[in-house]
């Protein structure tokens, strides 16, 4: 007689260099089980290939014939044919018919990164069409996100026949049948969730519609934007429309802002989004582009972009705008020409990033000192929802960000205003759908507005209601969460000593990235490791140095750990040895390149054998 399924042994995980609890409580796991091990070696023995990164791409699910792909992502081996997109033909036809017949075009975008790349790329080539399109971006506390009415009725009296959205455009019914009452023809190019009710427009290009088969549900709106204008060449290439004197654009040349725009907008770095990271950072690094070298410059990045650059050092600031400033200060710098104004539109989006900075920090620390009195020492809660009035309503995302991350639950930050209407922002953790919960309170009254994805909602309410929103997210997700929480594991790619840590190293795992939402950096542990240094440097980093047995030294450096767990043990362990996870970066300083471990998590060494979580 078989024994019932909840009879059969339990196998203990097993626990990478015997880390079952880190001192950020996580449990330390091999990224490759047996099976992976494998397919590492064979992929070793096919391709020639050092073993770490054979094990970094078998832990990613590159099968072996697929190696050479993934290690040179390519647009042209990855783009389908745009007409898979459902209603992509009939947005390209409309396109083109406004380049043909030279009409005045109105391009409606959204308030951030991608939306303004969205937008910097089709007017750039509507213009190289001999167009000279209108450009309005939203202001974030005044208008909202999406098309109003006041804006659709002011660019028809501009004269425009035709109104793109991008970025946005897929829940914005009356607006766009404002629009459509007014004359203009519609095109809709977004990839955000949609509902049932879907805008009557000519063409809805959005591969997250319910009847889209496309599987590009993963592009940004600046990815989706590149394939509809493959389909509008193409149209116009039938229409005989190029010439000598109006040669076909180059795309694949403007690819600065789909790498920019998918990074920020934390789309998956998988299949042609990796692609189009890839060929953009590429770009990037020619420095040719005039918006994208003024904003590298301002950012005072020295070397070549990395993924991670575009999205912590130039997207927050392309966001500034945005979110504190004048919302088309981005579009303006993507498209301006003149080095000298894009210096100056640079050196504005820097200030504005710095006073975000101040403005976030001020509303952290009162969301944090609400949340820690809300959760309480018995840790309750699984979703953590603050409020207050006076908070900037373009900060709120990123501080229920650093709740989500602090907290290690879903976090809401929503800022009140005096009319008793409160705007906000939630971030997620894996498993936990907030989109999905968000819309259901709106379907359920508690919320005036809100929608999203699984991993960020924006939502509108009164203020009466914040006590029946909070009580809604706890029964609704309370399960979600604990589940999600009770699974707190770090995925280890491989383990090496301080001496093998080099630029070299950097470099040969670089060829599997680039790294982001999708595919995971590169993470190494330092097996017993001593700490020889640790102090505070910057807005509350860590720099750090190991010891390895033999005496090679590794620099460090742990980014806003100080007063958090990891931060905590690090400066109470100096001297100490420890088990060190983390990944690696080229830092690069006048001139000089050194590798530096970014630490994400550290452990003491002998724990004892394996617990079963």
């Amino acid at each position: 007689m078989t024994p019932p399924a909840t009879a059969l042994p339990v196998e203990a995980p097993h626990a990478f260099l015997g880390v079952a609890r880190s001192f950020t409580d996580k449990l330390w796991r091999d990224r490759l089980d047996a099976r992976g091990a494998a397919k590492a070696l064979a992929i070793v023995q096919r391709h020639q290939l050092p073993e770490l990164l054979a094990r970094v791409l078998a832990g990613r699910g590159v099968d072996i014939d697929a190696v050479s792909d993934f290690l040179d992502p390519t647009i042209r081996k990855l783009l389908p044919d745009p007409f898979t997109v459902t209603e992509m033909e009939a947005a390209a036809k409309r396109i083109a018919d406004a380049a043909v017949r030279g009409e005045t075009v109105a391009i409606f975008g959204d308030y951030d990164v991608d939306g303004a790349t969205s937008a910097a790329l089709l007017a750039w080539h509507l213009r190289h069409c001999g167009l000279d399109p209108l450009i309005h971006i939203p202001d974030r506390i005044f208008e909202g996100y999406g098309p109003n009415t006041e804006a659709v009725r002011a660019l028809a009296a501009k004269g425009a026949t035709l109104l793109v959205t991008v970025d946005c455009g897929t829940t914005s019914i009356e607006p766009l049948a404002e629009a459509k009452r007014l004359g203009m023809s519609v095109v809709v190019i977004d990839h955000h969730q949609s509902g049932i009710d879907l805008p009557e427009v000519d063409a809805l290009v959005n591969p997250n519609r319910p009847d889209d088969l496309s599987g590009l549900g993963h592009l940004a709106a600046v990815g989706l934007v590149l394939v509809t204008l493959v389909a509008v060449n193409r149209e116009l290439r039938q229409r005989g429309f190029w010439s000598g004197e109006m040669p076909e654009p180059d795309l694949l040349g403007m690819l600065h802002h789909v790498a920019l725009g998918t990074v920020a907008d934390v789309a998956p770095l998988i299949g042609l989004n990796r692609a189009f990271v890839a060929k953009g950072l590429i770009a990037m690094r020619r420095r040719d582009h005039v918006g994208h070298t003024a904003l590298m410059d301002v950012a005072r990045l020295n070397g070549p972009p990395e993924a991670w650059h575009l999205g912590f050092m130039l997207g927050p600031r392309i966001n500034a705008g945005g979110r504190i400033g004048r919302a088309d200060l981005g579009v303006r710098l993507l498209l301006e020409g003149d080095t000298t104004e894009a210096a100056r539109i640079a050196a504005e989006l820097d200030r504005l990033n710095g006073e975000r900075r101040v403005i976030e920090q001020a509303a952290e620390a009162q969301a944090e000192a609400e949340a820690l009195a809300s959760i309480g020492l018995e840790d309750k809660l699984g979703v953590i929802v603050t409020a207050s009035e006076g908070w900037h309503p373009g900060v709120v995302g990123l501080v229920a960000s650093r709740l989500k991350e602090k907290f290690a639950r879903p976090a809401f930050a929503i800022a009140l205003e005096p009319g008793g209407i409160g705007t906000g922002s939630g971030r997620s953790i894996a498993g936990v759908d907030l989109g999905k919960a968000v819309r259901q309170a709106v379907v359920d009254g508690i919320l005036l507005k809100g929608g999203g994805h699984a991993m960020a909602a924006g939502v509108t309410l009164r203020k009466e209601k914040l006590a029946e929103f909070r009580a809604y997210l706890e029964s609704t997700l309370a399960r979600d969460v604990a589940e999600a929480r009770h699974v707190n594991e770090l995925y280890i790619d491989g383990a090496v000593s301080a001496r093998a840590v080099t630029t070299e190293l950097a470099t040969t795992l670089n060829r599997a990235g680039p790294f982001g939402s999708g595919n995971p950096d590169v993470v190494l542990a330092l097996p017993a490791h001593q700490l020889v240094y640790a102090d505070e440097v910057g807005q509350a980093h860590l720099r750090l140095r190991f010891k390895s047995g033999d005496g090679a030294i590794v620099n460090g450096i742990a980014f806003r750990s100080v007063g958090q767990k990891l931060g905590n043990a690090l400066v109470a362990n100096r001297g100490q040895q420890l088990h060190v996870a983390g990944s690696l970066s080229v830092d690069r300083y006048q001139g000089a390149e050194r590798v530096q471990f970014r630490v994400l998590d550290v452990a003491l060494p002998d724990q004892g054998p394996s617990l079963i979580r």
